[in-house]
């Protein structure tokens, strides 16, 4: 096995464009879940009251705009082909992905429209700020409240089975499913 030298995607695997925007994506994802759940405990005195909020929505922004770059990459740059398995399995594994995707989008622009209820842009780590976009819908911090956190924990849950559907295919299909967004490739 060897490491990937590309950064497109070809017909065999992802290239490390790809695979960079999924770990990165994965990773904020994983990191953001419970640090939602803290901050929702959080009171006014507390110290972590600025800060934590901040990072969170600072970072949700951030990963909305990998996630617009990574569907524009998708659609310039298709996934290679995929690996050999029955048709049932390969129609569950776009639906997960489409459902992984849609999940994502939800949870990401509720978070926008629960910060932006009160009319103020969202400052990103102090880089920039994202202007807030006039009330859609009577209480909407929440409404949106609501649909964030459902759509988080779903997307958790998925995210969680994604992985182990990806373990089993390493581990007990023994197919390169897994090494190929690792950037792995036979020698």
């Amino acid at each position: 096995m060897k490491f990937t030298h590309r950064i497109l995607n070809d017909r065999a695997g992802y290239g490390w464009g790809p695979i960079l925007m999924h770990w990165l994506i994965a990773l904020a994802i994983i990191g953001l879940y419970p640090l939602g759940l803290y901050i929702t405990d959080l009171t006014y005195y507390d110290p972590d009251y600025r800060i934590m909020p901040h990072w969170h929505k600072s970072i949700g922004l951030l990963v909305l705009g990998l996630l617009a770059l990574r569907l524009a990459w998708r659609m310039i740059n298709r996934p290679p082909q995929p690996l050999p398995q029955p048709k049932l399995l390969t129609a569950a594994t776009h639906l997960v992905h489409n459902l992984l995707y849609l999940l994502l989008i939800v949870v990401l622009v509720s978070g926008y429209l629960i910060s932006t209820a009160d009319g103020r842009a969202i400052d990103v780590f102090n880089w920039f700020a994202v202007p807030a976009l006039p009330a859609l819908v009577e209480n909407q911090e929440d409404v949106a409240g609501a649909v964030h956190y459902y759509s988080a924990t779903a997307l958790i849950v998925l995210s969680a089975l994604h992985a182990l559907a990806a373990l089993k295919h390493h581990f007990v299909n023994k197919d390169d499913t897994l090494k190929r967004m690792f950037g792995l490739r036979k020698a």
